[in-house]
């Protein structure tokens, strides 16, 4: 089980199990279509995601998950690490 991080919102421990489950590069756009919830949420919280280090930005609008978002869904990082300007 993971550690809650205070700044986190739900839709993003969505994402991150979705990029687990799918270790595939994939938009904002489809991924807010496989998780039901609205595109442009969904994109500000990809990029909120990448600039802890969980998501990885490939290309031009495109995510994948990082080491860092594996060890977190894995239970192996200390959630103090995942610090970001709000």
């Amino acid at each position: 089980m993971v550690e809650r991080v205070p700044w986190m919102a739900p839709v993003d421990y969505e994402i991150m199990i979705f990029f687990e489950k799918h270790p595939i590069q994939i938009s904002p756009k489809v991924l807010a279509a496989n998780i039901e919830y609205d595109r442009q949420y969904v994109g500000k919280r990809c990029s909120t995601l990448a600039d802890a280090g969980l998501l990885e930005p490939i290309g031009i609008g495109l995510y994948q998950l990082t080491e860092t978002g594996n060890a977190y869904l894995g239970g192996e990082l200390d959630v103090s690490e995942l610090e970001i300007d709000e």
